[in-house]
């Protein structure tokens, strides 16, 4: 049983960037075709590295309890592709939420699009809507001093 928690815990963890992907729409929800293409350019590319390297002799695989002891090949246990891929899109999701935060994607809205308000580029509150409703303010107030039709 004990020989599960390595995997389940990656598992999970996976699950837990799907559903982060999904509520945000940073990766496979913005756009799967590309995310799915990136993520498994990265994985290729770092089994790639592991299998050089273990065939030079650079790594082993340990021998912890909490690993299955399943190997895809000698020295690469199931659970190094599962990591290579957790790893991949762990840093697809952390560059879309710092896209997102950092309001760099041109959506124009950081993590809190959507709100009432935004921050303006002062530094000050910008509610959307305000300077028309400040406009039509200042029509009235002409009205109210003679300016309105008669």
């Amino acid at each position: 049983m004990t020989g599960l928690v390595y995997l389940a815990a990656l598992l999970a963890g996976l699950g837990c960037l799907v559903l982060l992907d999904r509520r945000f729409r940073l990766v496979l929800w913005a756009d799967a075709r590309r995310g799915l293409l990136v993520v498994g350019a990265g994985t290729a590319f770092f089994l790639l590295w592991d299998l050089v390297a273990i065939g030079r002799g650079f790594y082993r695989r340990g021998g912890s309890d909490a690993m299955t002891g399943v190997l895809l090949a000698p020295e690469l246990p199931v659970e190094e592709p599962v990591f290579i891929v957790f790893l991949c899109y762990l840093t697809l999701v952390l560059h879309g939420l710092a896209r997102r935060a950092l309001a760099v994607d041109g959506g124009g809205g950081g993590l809190g699009a959507g709100r009432a308000g935004v921050d303006g580029p002062d530094g000050g509150r910008h509610r959307p809507g305000a300077r028309r409703a400040g406009a039509r303010g200042a029509a009235g107030a002409r009205r109210g001093a003679g300016g309105g039709r008669r």
